[in-house]
């Protein structure tokens, strides 16, 4: 029998908290491919989550959630056998910190665990436009591993509300991680 897939989920202080809450709401709608989920989050993604989402609902979710300076979270060893971390929003700090090997707090080092165990990293990036830095930073990232994934929704599929138009980059996340959904497929 095949065990469901182990996932870290960092939320940063990028703006894009609808992007979080979404892949929360996923994972847990998910949850018969999922064996464990383990959050960590910045304090300033908390702040940008009450700020425009308007609660402090990500307590709500019944997943493991880590402090940003707990490095005695599993995930913080190669040997939990993490499959996969999504890190949604993905800010630009927190991408030039994983690109340089900067293991500063439980998120940065979570992800030099996944990349250093050629595990599936994936950030969701979210800042516009883009320096030389980012890019560069985006680069390294990849170059190590890890997928850069922009917060560039699609319209193909004809969204109406911000959810569904947050929702098809949510649904390319969890394309990504390899977890099955149903959810609008291009000319299907």
């Amino acid at each position: 029998m095949q065990k469901g897939k182990k996932i870290v989920v960092a939320i940063t202080g990028a703006s894009g908290a609808i992007y979080a809450k979404l892949l929360l709401d996923n994972l847990k709608a998910l949850s018969q491919q999922v064996e464990k989920v383990g959050i960590v989050m910045s304090d300033n993604a908390k702040e940008v989550w009450r700020y425009e989402l308007g609660n402090d609902d990500y307590s709500n979710y019944d997943f493991d959630f880590y402090s940003k300076m707990d490095f005695n979270a599993p995930f913080a060893s190669g040997s939990a056998k993490y499959d996969t971390m999504i890190i949604a929003p993905c800010s630009m700090g927190a991408l030039g910190r994983i690109a340089h090997g900067i293991s500063n707090d439980l998120i940065s080092r979570a992800a030099d665990v996944i990349l250093k165990e050629r595990r599936k990293l994936i950030a969701l990036v979210r800042d516009t436009p883009f320096s030389l830095i980012h890019l560069n930073n985006m680069k390294t990232v990849t170059e190590a591993g890890g997928i850069i994934c922009p917060a560039n929704p699609s319209f193909y599929s004809l969204p109406k509300t911000i959810d569904e138009v947050a929702q098809t980059v949510v649904d390319r996340v969890i394309d990504l991680a390899g977890l099955e959904k149903e959810s609008y497929r291009w000319n299907d």
